[in-house]
């Protein structure tokens, strides 16, 4: 939602806030970001879906090539983002930090998870996409690690806000590793089957 109304203000023309200027200077990162973002979050959901992996191994596949290159845009384009764009007044040293690193263990994740699966390796494949998965959520995740605190004190100094951002990735990535290591879990056999 958040992506559609940027989207909107782009290209509508405003409200150009001291926040937006630096998207409305330089659009095509933040445009390419919540495009990429939009479809690997939502095609990338699906791929956790067991009974449509199984059911369509082919869609599997076909959404893979798209999910794939759109988490690598999304990743490099907040990158670049992150490097080249004029940082807000609560953009901590760590908080940028954060940002590179876990926008670099995204890529890393992807391209481990891409290369697993073309050496056949499914167990490794969907461990790493797991983990790149994780990590590119991490957006919504600091929803509910900011969000509390701005609803009870206010927008939180720049030493509180990275650490409640660099906590959405952190739990994400527990929760996605807490997964990994629990391996993939299969339907229950019917009562009939034997």
């Amino acid at each position: 939602m958040a992506g559609s109304t940027r989207l909107g203000q782009l290209a509508g023309g405003g409200p150009i806030t001291q926040d937006s200027v630096r998207y409305f200077a330089t659009p095509a990162p933040v445009v390419a970001h919540i495009v990429s973002v939009t479809l690997f979050s939502v095609l990338g959901a699906l791929q956790f879906a067991h009974g449509l992996r199984r059911r369509r191994p082919a869609w599997h596949r076909a959404a893979g090539r798209l999910v794939v290159p759109s988490g690598l845009v999304s990743a490099f384009s907040g990158l670049w983002m992150t490097l080249f764009y004029p940082h807000l007044a609560n953009d901590s040293a760590l908080l940028v930090g954060l940002r590179l690193v876990f926008g670099t263990l995204m890529i890393v994740s992807l391209v481990l998870g891409f290369a697993a699966i073309w050496r056949r390796d499914v167990a490794r494949h969907r461990a790493w996409m797991t983990r790149g998965y994780a990590i590119g959520m991490g957006a919504g995740t600091q929803l509910l690690t900011v969000g509390p605190w701005m609803a009870l004190a206010g927008e939180p100094g720049p030493l509180p806000r990275a650490l409640l951002m660099g906590a959405g990735w952190v739990i994400n990535l527990v929760v996605a590793e807490w997964a990994v290591r629990r391996g993939p879990t299969l339907p229950a056999p019917s009562r009939g089957a034997r």
